[in-house]
């Protein structure tokens, strides 16, 4: 029989404070305090790196108070101080996560962890910040979280191994669910950071994982690898999986993500024809192309970051592009020309306005690319990046309704059309806070996290809308380019600094307000304007115009 879940089901579950948090005065002998600064050097909305021993702080001043919290951003370690500080948060400036600077919990995606929160005491006109030993080189805190109980019987069954899931898992752990937690992935591993297999493609896998195995064990959090879910049944709550068992959830979230859309034409099936979906994909394409002819169909952000990083490791890489710039419709057109300068001073070459007709090989192996032009590309391996397609045909059958593009359609709960069936990250279709509830396929990593977040909420029956802002970053030799916002059906762009210095800001406009931002080496600028459009903020073109950008601490 289903479990209902109810309040009885959670432990009071003791809320200990971590060691790294603020101590009591019987941990004073274990703390070490240094002066950081006089009272009167922040002003309300100020911040500053400060030191204690040889760990580095976050001193911040809002309402009159400091408080005092790591450092670093949790995901990938950028300096917060670089950020965006907006009321009582701050947001990292590489890639939008966001921190409460009184707490120190994290608010808003990409990473997991909290930053460590400081004691701060302010006597006889000076500042000072206390960090128990124990945590002096500590840079990360990890959010309170229970464990389950083998008595209880209530299960969620999360299908896909992405940041939805895991971020899913860990919310309802954080919030004292002790049930039974699956995550049902076909990836040969547990949850890992995919955005980083375009990007560096010879990782090692231990290095990509979001959470260790020891730590998925600690908190029962059960994972079933190189698994697939086949079809679902939700009036017995049962899901089949490709081996023909059957396996009961009282929960569960669709989380499958997309698969990269295969190339339809002759040849598609020689061997050297690759797609990038997996760790071992990126693992064969960095092996197979060293020093190889490396064709790239697709000139979007997968097409552009493996030309990036093929382009000092193959003999000869080109790129095969439908536009006549690559990002052309997303970015438009003066960032992708400047993309493209770049990419071809490191041997890159493209052809634009062009497809593949056919793929021609010699004993089962490419040989040779066709394109629609008539031009032929000598070829040893082709990578196929053109787009994707969600996961959802398992849900034939099941009445959970999706959208005309097979994206599972949600509302702002993250609810499917079916009772105790939710689903979260790219496979969804949800209503967009910032564009006035308009449905969307956002297939950012850090909308997962955000999604995975409010649908574990909502299981547990904690009423939470999803209002994430987008935000996204793609690198091109070193180089990030950042996103926030929907520019969908923008009509015009502002440019600040200038393009070919590849130095700017641009303000993409519809009906006369910003709907989204990009930059290359002008942060904090986009960060900022992600936590101004998270508050409700309506910025207008007149804003984007003006000369001065101080509104954006620039």
């Amino acid at each position: 029989m289903p479990v209902e879940l109810t309040e009885g089901m959670f432990s009071l579950c003791l809320v200990r404070m971590s060691q790294c948090q603020e101590p009591g005065h019987s941990d004073e002998l274990e703390e070490v305090t240094g002066l950081v600064c006089q009272e009167g050097d922040l002003k309300d909305g100020q911040m500053k790196e400060v030191s204690v021993e040889d760990q580095k702080v976050l001193l911040v001043r809002t309402r009159g108070q400091y408080s005092a919290v790591g450092s670093k951003c949790s995901h990938y370690n950028a300096p917060l101080v670089k950020g965006a500080l907006v009321g009582d948060k701050v947001r990292c400036p590489f890639h939008g996560a966001c921190f409460n600077v009184r707490t120190g919990d994290i608010e808003e995606y990409p990473g997991l962890d909290c930053l460590p929160r400081y004691k701060v005491k302010v006597q006889d006109g000076n500042v000072y910040v206390s960090i128990n030993k124990k945590c002096l080189k500590l840079t990360k805190r990890v959010k309170e979280m229970c464990s389950p109980v083998p008595d209880i019987k209530h299960t969620v069954l999360l299908i896909g191994g992405g940041p939805a899931s895991l971020v899913c898992a860990e919310t309802l752990r954080q919030n004292c669910y002790q049930g039974r937690i699956i995550i049902v992935t076909k990836d040969t591993l547990p949850p890992f950071d995919k955005p980083k297999l375009s990007k560096a493609m010879n990782v090692d896998s231990s290095s990509i994982l979001l959470r260790s195995s020891d730590f998925l064990q600690q908190y029962g959090i059960e994972v079933w690898t190189q698994k697939e879910v086949v079809s679902v049944n939700p009036p017995k709550k049962t899901v089949k999986m490709s081996d023909g068992t059957l396996h009961h959830y009282d929960q569960l979230l669709i989380s499958t993500g997309c698969r990269a859309r295969p190339l339809n034409c002759p040849g598609e099936d020689l061997m050297g024809v690759k797609l990038l979906q997996s760790y071992e994909d990126a693992k064969e394409i960095h092996s197979f192309s060293l020093g190889q002819k490396v064709v790239i169909v697709g000139a979007s952000f997968i097409g552009m970051e493996v030309a990036s990083y093929l382009s000092d490791k193959a003999s000869s890489v080109a790129v095969v592009g439908t536009g006549r710039y690559p990002y052309e419709q997303s970015l438009g057109p003066q960032i992708g020309r400047m993309t493209t300068q770049m990419l071809e001073e490191h041997n890159v070459k493209f052809y634009m306005n062009d497809r593949v007709t056919e793929i021609r090989g010699d004993n089962g192996k490419v040989k040779e690319v066709v394109l629609k032009s008539g031009i032929t590309l000598e070829a040893n391996m082709v990578i196929v990046g053109i787009g994707v397609i969600p996961n959802s045909d398992f849900l034939a059958g099941s009445e959970v309704e999706v959208d005309s593009r097979k994206a599972v359609i949600v509302d702002k709960f993250m609810r499917t059309n079916i009772p105790d069936v939710f689903s979260a990250g790219d496979v969804t279709s949800f209503p967009l806070m910032i564009r006035e509830d308009q449905r969307v396929n956002v297939g950012h990593w850090q909308m997962s996290q955000a999604q995975g977040r409010v649908a574990a909420l909502n299981m547990l029956k904690k009423p939470t809308k999803i209002d994430s802002v987008p935000f996204f970053w793609t690198v091109l030799l070193g180089k990030s380019i950042r996103y926030t916002g929907y520019g969908e059906g923008y009509t015009e762009i502002i440019f600040k600094g200038k393009v070919e210095e590849r130095k700017f800001l641009a303000f993409y406009i519809k009906n006369e307000v910003v709907v989204a931002a990009a930059s290359l080496m002008f942060d904090p600028a986009v960060a900022h304007l992600a936590e101004l459009m998270a508050t409700g903020q309506r910025i207008t073109k007149a804003q984007a115009q003006a000369d001065d950008l101080s509104w954006l601490q620039v």
